[in-house]
């Protein structure tokens, strides 16, 4: 029996293999560039590579290289320049190059394998397209992969190269697909140490509560909930309201059995109350999710075009790329801006009128800011007539009630705003939420609601939960607290990791450049039975490097604390004793 392949990021003690194996192959075999006397090949872009090698313990067989799109700078720019290859310039494009192999291991899976390795850290660290340079002469080959020329030839030294690209969701899925039996048998064999997954997500949108993998999604060992702390999805740290609690607790085999209100007319009675708004202009679903998909599955097409903030909650992305198939287009916030949305930028970006949607949460996940309701209504309201806005609130109630723009949406008709009862009502498990809108478009929503689409128990706790709002006023009040509390303490433990907080009841985590990177830090809490959410898929502006923590009681802020604290020394150990290893090889 063969030894078991390898996938891996180069350490340090990798780098002289990688040139020295680049200058016999590029400069002695292809000719691509001079031979020289060091017998090495080095690259411009060595200091923002990253590269994959793939080997069979100590014996290295190859290496790709990526370039991320942060990095700024592509292999691409020595050959064009960005206004003959513009796609260069649109944020979340990553270029793999240099795909190299040992000669004696050019006939087995090495090569198809360190591909595969490059698409799955790619769209690990939310790239959406790559480009490539390809030889002209393989030119089948490429396109059997699914990568397509963009009409540009260069050449290198002796050989002529095709540019090509491709989206990475459907590079992924299309060699998944085509080879799904290889990739089963790999997945048993390969010694995959990427802190990428090995195999992509086969459908639906990425969320976090991977806790529920410790505690057993087939609810057979539900005391497991006890020994993990589930800081990877927000949902409420205290339970819902006393009222909400005695209603569920009061006859449960009555609940179970019984079938609500079929149009949950009690809830959407409760909710105009409440929210000072007419019934006319609600309609409610089971969570913002069923509201999402319901409504962008009535009024958007594969011909739509779409804005969608960046970073932003994963689920816009999900249903409208990969559901309808829209034509997606992502405003960029800036971390140098503090994530804000700018006003000004966002009413030029969409003053065209070329947006059937823009989509903004606010505030926002996973970033934690709030724009202002008046900055919004101004942008709206400057906005052409077509484009129609969403706005999810689902976070707001840890701001300010009176900064939503439900009263907005009721009487205009390009305005919808979805609000979620599950992070700020302490309801995610029941499953309820609602949506505010113009009573046409409210009422053409409800027709396309079926019945009984709330619970009985989400109606019950729902109601109950609304009419208690000196409760949740104290409880929001305490998690402002805690959160405050929780950033200091993860600040003091290291200086060079940026901890970000938001209005919310979450906080963001960002590591230094050259240090672990955020699914491996997410990967080593896990061994201390803390789940932190790794945000690299949702935006390359993340760089691979940002953890989103939710704020929990305070003993279990301590465990993730605690758990924070081991994991990166754990994490800086390791990376010691790879480096040392790689150079003793």
């Amino acid at each position: 029996m063969s030894r078991p392949l390898s996938l891996r990021s180069a350490t340090a003690g990798d780098l002289p293999w990688i040139h020295e194996l680049r200058h016999r192959v590029y400069a002695e075999e292809l000719g691509q560039h001079a031979p020289n006397a060091e017998g090495r090949l080095v690259d411009g872009l060595d200091g923002d590579n990253v590269y994959l090698v793939a080997a069979r313990r100590a014996d290295r067989l190859g290496f790709v290289s990526v370039t991320p799109a942060w990095a700024g700078r592509y292999g691409l720019d020595k050959y064009l320049t960005r206004s003959e290859l513009p796609l260069l310039d649109e944020g979340d494009v990553f270029e793999v190059r240099l795909l190299t192999v040992e000669p004696e291991a050019r006939t087995g899976a090495v090569a198809a394998l360190l591909m595969y390795a490059a698409l799955r850290w790619i769209a690990s660290r939310g790239g959406r397209r790559v480009v490539a340079m390809g030889r002209a002469d393989l030119l089948g080959m490429y396109r059997a992969a699914g990568l397509r020329p963009v009409g540009r030839t260069v050449r290198s030294g002796a050989v002529d190269f095709e540019v090509l690209t491709g989206e990475v969701a459907e590079l992924s899925r299309a060699a998944a697909e085509r080879h799904a039996a290889t990739v089963a048998r790999l997945a048993d064999t390969v010694d995959w140490r990427l802190d990428a997954a090995f195999a992509p997500r086969p459908d639906g949108c990425e969320h976090g509560g991977a806790s529920f993998t410790a505690i057993g999604a087939d609810f057979r060992t539900l005391q497991r909930r006890h020994e993990v702390v589930g800081a990877d999805v927000l949902d409420a740290w205290f339970p819902p309201a006393p009222g909400a609690r005695a209603v569920l607790a009061e006859d449960a085999g009555w609940v179970a059995r019984t079938s609500p209100p079929t149009g949950a007319e009690g809830l959407l009675a409760e909710l105009a109350e409440v929210r000072g708004l007419a019934p006319k202009t609600l309609a409610v679903g089971a969570g913002s999710s069923d509201l999402i998909f319901r409504a962008f599955g009535r009024w958007l097409t594969p011909a739509s075009r779409v804005l969608l903030m960046d970073p932003g909650y994963g689920e816009y992305a999900h249903v409208t790329e990969r559901v309808i198939g829209c034509r997606v287009d992502r405003f960029r916030l800036r971390p140098e801006e503090g994530w804000r949305i700018d006003p000004a930028r966002l009413s030029a970006v969409v003053a065209d009128g070329s947006y059937d949607l823009v989509v903004v949460v606010n505030p926002n996940n996973p970033t934690g800011r709030h724009a202002p309701a008046a900055e919004l209504r101004a942008v709206i309201a400057a906005a052409p007539a077509r484009t129609r806005w969403w706005i999810d609130e689902a976070y707001l109630g840890y701001v300010d009630p009176a900064e939503s723009l439900a009263p907005f949406a009721a009487r205009d008709p390009r305005v919808v705003v979805c609000t979620s009862m599950s992070k700020t009502y302490a309801l995610s498990g029941v499953r309820a939420a609602y949506l505010v809108a113009e009573p046409g478009t409210a009422a053409e929503l409800r027709r396309w609601t079926p019945p009984w689409a709330v619970g009985l128990p989400a109606q019950l706790a729902a109601v109950a939960a609304l009419r208690d709002p000196a409760y949740y006023a104290g409880v929001l009040r305490r998690t402002h607290e805690l959160r405050r509390r929780l950033a200091a303490d993860l600040a003091a433990v290291d200086t060079s990791v940026t901890v970000g907080e938001s209005v919310a009841n979450f906080l963001t985590l960002t590591l230094p450049p050259g240090g672990p990177s955020a699914a491996a830090l997410t990967a080593q809490c896990r061994r201390h039975g803390v789940y932190l959410r790794d945000l690299s898929p949702l935006s390359t502006s993340y760089e691979g490097r940002t953890v989103r923590v939710a704020v929990r009681d305070t003993a279990e802020n301590a465990r993730i604390v605690h758990a924070y604290r081991a994991a990166l020394g754990e994490l800086r150990a390791d990376s010691l004793a790879l480096s040392g290893a790689g150079a003793a090889r």
